[in-house]
C-alpha cells in the first residue's frame, strides 16, 4: 500500500495538437502503452458526490486498486497492488477486497455492497521526463467517447504550473479547463441514464 499526493496539470487537446506535441516531444508510437481503468461507484454516485474515484488499473501485466480523494494540493491516492484473481473477483462480483482502500471507503461510509462496475476507460499513454516533472500524452476511449489529453505531473505546484503553461503558449495550444478522466467518464455515464 502507498499513499501520495498527486499534483498534475491537464489540458484536453485536438488530434492536431496531440500530433504536434508528439512531434515536439519526440514521442513515437512505440512509446505508447495501453492501460485499462475499470471504475466503480454506487448507482447513486456516492463516490462522485465526495469527489472520490475508485478504480482498478491494469497496466504492464499488473493490477492496482486505487482510491482518489480530494486534497488541498491535488488528489490523495491510496494505492494497493492486487492479484489477477482479486481483480477478477472485484470486476465480476463487485466484491471489494480487504486492505487500505477498503478501509478508506469504510471511513467515508460508502456502502460497499452497493458498489458496482460502471465501465472501462482504455488509454494509450506515453510518458516522458520533462523539466523536472513527468509529461504524459493520452488517447482515451470510454462509453462511446474518445479524447486526447496532455498531463504534467509535478511535486511543486507553482513551478509545475509555470512550466505547463509555458509549454502550451510555446505551441499555441489554448489552455482549456479540463476535468480529470474519471469526471469525464462519470459525465458520459450520467448522460447514458
Amino acid at each position: 500500500m502507498s499513499q501520495n499526493i498527486e499534483i498534475e496539470f491537464k489540458n484536453l487537446l485536438t488530434k492536431t495538437e496531440f500530433m504536434q506535441l508528439k512531434s515536439f516531444l519526440d514521442i513515437d508510437n512505440s512509446k505508447f502503452i495501453k492501460q485499462d481503468n475499470h471504475y466503480f461507484d454506487t448507482v447513486n454516485f456516492s463516490l462522485k458526490e465526495l469527489g472520490c474515484a475508485l478504480r482498478i488499473r491494469f497496466k504492464n501485466g499488473r493490477y492496482e486498486l486505487t482510491l482518489k480523494e480530494p486534497h488541498p494540493e491535488g488528489l490523495l491516492e491510496t494505492n494497493q497492488a492486487i492479484s489477477k484473481q482479486e481483480a477478477t473477483e472485484m470486476l465480476e462480483n463487485n466484491v471489494i477486497i480487504d486492505g487500505p482502500v477498503k478501509e478508506r471507503l469504510i471511513e467515508h461510509q460508502i456502502p460497499l455492497e452497493e458498489l458496482v462496475l460502471f465501465g472501462t476507460l482504455s488509454t494509450e499513454r506515453a510518458e516522458q521526463d520533462f523539466q523536472g516533472g513527468l509529461i504524459v500524452l493520452d488517447y482515451s476511449t470510454y462509453l462511446n467517447h474518445f479524447d486526447y489529453e496532455l498531463e504534467y505531473e509535478v511535486h511543486d505546484y507553482q513551478k509545475g504550473k509555470e512550466i505547463f503553461e509555458n509549454l502550451l503558449r510555446q505551441l499555441n495550444i489554448p489552455i482549456r479547463t479540463t476535468e480529470n478522466k474519471i469526471r469525464r467518464f462519470y459525465q458520459a455515464k450520467f448522460n447514458q441514464k
